[in-house]
């Protein structure tokens, strides 16, 4: 207050170096000074000042929590980005061992079928094989019996042919004779 009253004593300096009375009502720059210093001292009477202070401290303060709380939430942010970037790189890492694996399985597979594959046409080869062996064989038993009845029709004409009907009789019984004797 002290420096108030002594700044109002020092300002109206120059209205003095002009010869008008400055303490006069009627002197309008002398009633704004005196305006201004009742303001100030009903300001300063009221402790208007402390509460423009307080209420700056207190904006500051919240000023300042806000910025704690937003660096607190810029950590955290980082802290879960590079949590989930190392996730993201384990998950990589995961998947490369997943097509890796695949891969390896896939060729596997792949060379299993190639052997059953082979293993089915040796098998199939193996049949067919058989299959030509057994109906060359049955060729072979055909022809034969042929061949055997053809000999027995041509062995039968000629044993006709070249023998009487006495020498037919007694070949016949001679036949059944050796029939029975194998049979008992």
């Amino acid at each position: 207050m002290k420096k108030l009253i002594a700044l109002g004593i020092l300002a109206p300096a120059p209205a003095l170096a002009a010869g008008d009375v400055f303490f006069s009502l009627r002197n309008t720059d002398f009633v704004v000074l005196i305006s201004f210093l009742l303001f100030v001292g009903v300001l300063v009477y009221l402790k208007v000042p402390g509460l423009i202070g307080g209420l700056l401290d207190k904006r500051a303060d919240n000023i300042r929590s806000e910025l704690d709380e937003a660096k607190a939430l810029r950590e955290e942010a980082q802290t879960i980005l590079a949590s989930y970037e190392r996730k993201q790189k384990e998950v990589a890492e995961q998947a490369e061992r997943i097509i890796e694996t695949a891969k390896k399985d896939a060729q596997i597979a792949a060379d299993a079928a190639k052997q059953d594959l082979k293993e089915s046409i040796a098998r199939r080869l193996q049949a067919a094989d058989e299959q030509i062996e057994s109906a060359q064989a049955a060729a072979v038993k055909d022809i034969r019996d042929r061949a055997v009845s053809a000999a027995i029709s041509a062995a039968a004409e000629v044993v006709a042919a070249k023998t009487s009907a006495a020498d037919q009789g007694k070949l016949i019984d001679d036949a059944i004779g050796e029939v029975a004797a194998k049979l008992h």
